[in-house]
């Protein structure tokens, strides 16, 4: 049974609105706080500046989750979603022990 013109049509056109319509949804994506069960344990903080040395030994100055590899927008950007937060934002100049060297 093949499905009408219309139909076809109508389908097309609520599937390309609700794909459009979830760019707006990750647009305003939710900044990660370091109150947040999963930054705590990976020790994320908003300013890589204040992050324990002691608790941390493989922190190095220089790292930042803008020149991390799991950062998700251009290296100039003030914040980015980040795959190990979910997609949440996070400081550029951020950084958590899941920071890996953008190639």
């Amino acid at each position: 049974m093949e499905t009408p013109r219309r139909t076809f049509l109508i389908r097309t056109m609520g599937f390309a609105s609700g794909l459009a319509m979830s760019r707006f949804a990750f647009a305003d994506a939710a900044s990660v706080s370091e109150a947040d069960p999963m930054a705590g344990a990976l020790g994320y903080k908003a300013n890589a500046a204040k992050v324990d040395k002691t608790k941390y030994p493989r922190y190095t100055v220089g790292q930042a989750c803008g020149n991390c590899a799991l950062f998700q927008g251009p290296p100039n950007s003030t914040s980015a979603p980040c795959s190990v937060f979910a997609g949440k934002e996070v400081a550029a100049k951020g950084w958590c022990s899941a920071y890996s060297k953008r190639a």
